[in-house]
């Protein structure tokens, strides 16, 4: 038996094939083999066209079924890149296409929403501020397309839509609510006082399903197009965040899931609804949420981090690669010698309340500091804002335990990887997994295939763990320290 994992991203779209005997994948494909086209038609817009989502989805079965019998799926799931709003007539087709998450128009309608509606209300009853996030970009369509606007019959996610074209039916989950900032985390239920606010009617809302449970069926069209048995149940969906983290087994109070691409990206899991106050992490509706046991996750991003790496490399140090980079860094010693760095090159950064300070070498001794002391202090400056972002997640109630992630960029750097587990005082467990395969077994989980969470993660492979380092422990602290007072300083 098989179950099937999409991956809705802005670049490209991946389906996974999970054997659940096994737990192995047995088979994948990403399209397009380029990135995908987005579409900037005015300076900080960003739209797609959900149809062209659709086809690569198909292109990745089809190319799956022609070495697996697709007779054999019995569940799917699907995650999808988060915040993005598709908007449908009555007869489910785009209005226009997505606005999607990098898309940046409706900052200044969030930010009147949250003057308007009170900095009180959003931040008890929504945990952020309505942003930049869903409801905000259908609000600018309502204001500035309004012709569109009247044709509207459902807004959706980007997951909604590829669930639609999979059964036909229109629906959303609490957890997507959540990202949308339409969920009440005081009330439990759908915060209609912000679409109140917006003049979104009631009825154009999908109805809500489980993140985790029985969503629809694949109808007798997708049998014939692609060859998945009619009646196929899909049974999992969520935000990319949310997945990944689900995808690493992060569903409990304190257990963390970390990437580190061009950007970072911590999201930890917590039981305690509770808002920062300026709004430098976001609170949304994890996937495993329930009446009897609250799940929460707390997204951090960073815009930097990865992207620095790159930037030494290829300005700095052009004749080594990433290994031989990590190897040299080693050879100076913890803390650097007292140079910082501050990885925030890379527009503005929400944890420092939109605040662009630009990137900055600090404490430069061009008499004691050499290549080596550069390379380290990449990486832990990285690590520091890591810390940075995690110790206000604790704030928030986050007692961290262990952090999960996939051997991947700056997670394949031994370096990296054991000065953020000695800086946040935590194990970090490294796994080979993707967003794809975490919807597949996501998939699997709410159709019954597997009984328990316990059950479903029981194949997952765990590849390293890392401990903190004892005899960095001082040197780190103290560095990062120092660090902070540099960012105070810098933001000032």
């Amino acid at each position: 038996m098989y179950s099937l994992g999409i991956d809705i991203g802005s670049s490209s779209v991946k389906v996974s094939l999970l054997d659940i005997t096994s737990g192995k994948c047995v088979g994948s494909a990403t399209n397009p083999k380029v990135e995908a086209p987005i579409k900037a038609l005015q300076k900080g817009w960003a739209e797609q066209d959900p149809e062209m989502w659709w086809g690569f989805v198909c292109d990745g079965v089809k190319e799956i079924g022609t070495q697996h019998d697709l007779s054999k799926v019995v569940s799917i799931g699907i995650t999808y890149q988060m915040h993005g709003l598709v908007a449908v007539d009555k007869d489910i087709n785009p209005v226009r296409d997505a606005i999607i998450w990098c898309d940046s128009r409706a900052v200044g309608i969030g930010a009147e929403a949250l003057e308007k509606i009170g900095y009180e209300k959003c931040m008890s009853h929504l945990l952020n501020s309505p942003g930049n996030f869903t409801a905000s970009k259908l609000a600018w369509v309502r204001r500035n397309e309004p012709e569109l606007y009247a044709k509207i019959y459902k807004f959706m996610l980007p997951g909604d839509y590829i669930a639609y074209k999979l059964s036909g039916e229109v629906a959303t989950t609490e957890t997507g609510l959540s990202e949308q900032i339409l969920w009440d985390f005081k009330e439990a239920r759908r915060a209609d006082f912000v679409a109140e606010y917006y003049g979104i009617e009631p009825e154009k809302f999908p109805k809500i399903v489980p993140s985790i449970g029985f969503q629809c069926r694949t109808d007798a069209g997708i049998e014939g197009q692609l060859g998945i048995p009619q009646g196929t149940p899909v049974c999992y969906r969520a935000g990319d965040q949310p997945n990944n983290a689900f995808s690493l087994n992060v569903l409990n109070p304190g257990e963390i899931a970390a990437t580190g691409g061009t950007s970072g990206v911590v999201y930890g899991v917590t039981d305690v609804p509770k808002a920062d106050k300026a709004s430098r992490v976001n609170t949304f509706v994890h996937v495993n949420n329930t009446d009897e046991a609250h799940r929460y996750g707390v997204l951090l991003c960073i815009n930097g981090t990865g992207i620095l790496n790159s930037w030494v490399h290829h300005k700095i140090t052009p004749d080594l690669n990433y290994g031989m980079m990590n190897e040299k860094a080693v050879e100076a010693p913890a803390g650097s010698d007292g140079l910082l760095v501050l990885p925030f090159g890379n527009g503005a950064e929400r944890v420092l309340e939109n605040k662009n300070i630009g990137a900055k070498f600090a404490g430069l001794d061009l008499v004691r500091h050499s290549t080596e002391h550069i390379l380290r202090a990449t990486q832990e400056g990285i690590a520091f804002s890591f810390r940075y972002g995690i110790d206000i997640m604790r704030d928030l109630g986050l007692d961290l335990k262990v952090i999960r992630a996939g051997k991947a960029n700056l997670f394949l750097s031994p370096l990296f990887r054991s000065t953020l587990a000695t800086l946040c005082d935590a194990s970090i467990e490294l796994f080979n997994t993707d967003g794809s395969l975490g919807a597949a077994r996501g998939g699997a989980l709410g159709a019954g295939y597997y009984k328990t969470p316990e059950e479903a993660f029981a194949t997952l492979e765990k590849l390293e763990v890392i401990t903190p380092v004892p005899e960095w422990k001082e040197a780190l602290e103290q560095a990062y320290q120092n660090w902070k007072t540099e960012l105070n300083n810098s933001i000032s």
